[in-house]
């Protein structure tokens, strides 16, 4: 395993703090799996440059200014910088007030600031103005639960896990907030799932391990069968561990949970749900202190 592990980038490491926190969670790992963080790429840099420069060269309508800096505003976000992100987003509305997916990004910043508010205006603006974007509902349906409202939270999921139902993400997310309703069937409905739609998608692995048939370790082996690519290998474990961190929340284990947010974030995938939210979640904790 070791030997794979190195050709694959990533490295197992005996982890004392994790395996002190096992004593509260049977199934936490001896071992994590590490990657090498994503680092800013070239690719981004040059982006960020041309677009810059398009946007001071006052050679485009109002609509196109409002799409270039939605374009910058998306790598802005890709590279951490969401201050810059948020301030492009802002402006491609302002050039441009029905731009849906500007709306659904500035819901996301709003709810990663815990201005609920001002998210759920965003994620209503997107809907109203595209009722079948479907990322506006699954976004609101986070921001509904994280502002204590599950049972309005459980319609948008729903409703996102609707219109695809062999998506592993979007079955798993729909059980997650299902618990936090309370809803009974949850369990069931996610087994019902595995065994219809379960494919080759590695996101199904993090199904099976919700549903109890793998163990963490078993998981954590399965995120490093990647072919020697760090980039996918960096993704799987910021969504592997995000999930490892809301079991442990569960499980009543806020310091484990806490531990493998961290890890999540290690991986520097600024683009990811799971990225943003490991984020929020250690913010709470942090304010809970």
């Amino acid at each position: 395993m070791l030997i794979k592990a190195l050709r694959t980038g990533c490295m197992l490491v005996t982890f004392g703090y994790l395996s002190a926190c096992a004593s509260t969670s049977s199934q936490a790992p001896q071992t994590v799996v590490l990657a090498t963080p994503l680092q800013v790429n070239y690719q981004s840099e040059v982006a960020l440059a041309r677009l810059g420069q398009m946007l001071n060269s006052g050679e485009y309508n109002q609509d196109q200014m409002a799409q270039l800096y939605y374009e910058r505003g998306i790598v802005f976000d890709r590279v951490g910088l969401r201050a810059l992100a948020r301030f492009d987003f802002n402006r491609a509305i302002q050039l441009k007030p029905d731009f849906v997916e500007a709306y659904n990004f500035l819901g996301v910043y709003f709810t990663l600031a815990e201005e609920f508010d001002s998210a759920f205006e965003a994620f209503d603006s997107a809907v109203e103005l595209a009722p079948n974007y479907s990322f506006a509902y699954f976004y609101r349906g986070i921001a509904l639960n994280y502002a204590n409202k599950p049972e309005l939270a459980i319609v948008d999921v729903k409703h996102y896990a609707d219109q695809a139902p062999n998506d592993p993400y979007r079955v798993l997310w729909r059980y997650l907030i299902q618990l936090e309703a309370g809803e009974e069937g949850a369990a069931a409905e996610l087994s019902e799932a595995l065994e219809t739609y379960q494919n080759e998608d590695w996101g199904w692995e993090i199904v099976r391990l919700y549903a109890g048939e793998i163990t963490q370790q078993e998981f954590l082996r399965s995120t490093m069968d990647v072919e020697g690519d760090n980039r996918a290998l960096a993704e799987r474990l910021c969504e592997a561990y995000f999930y490892m961190a809301k079991l442990a929340q569960r499980a009543g284990d806020p310091q484990l949970a806490s531990s493998y947010f961290k890890l999540s974030l290690a991986n520097n995938v600024y683009d990811f749900v799971e990225h943003r939210l490991a984020l929020f979640e250690l913010n709470r904790y942090e304010s809970q202190i």
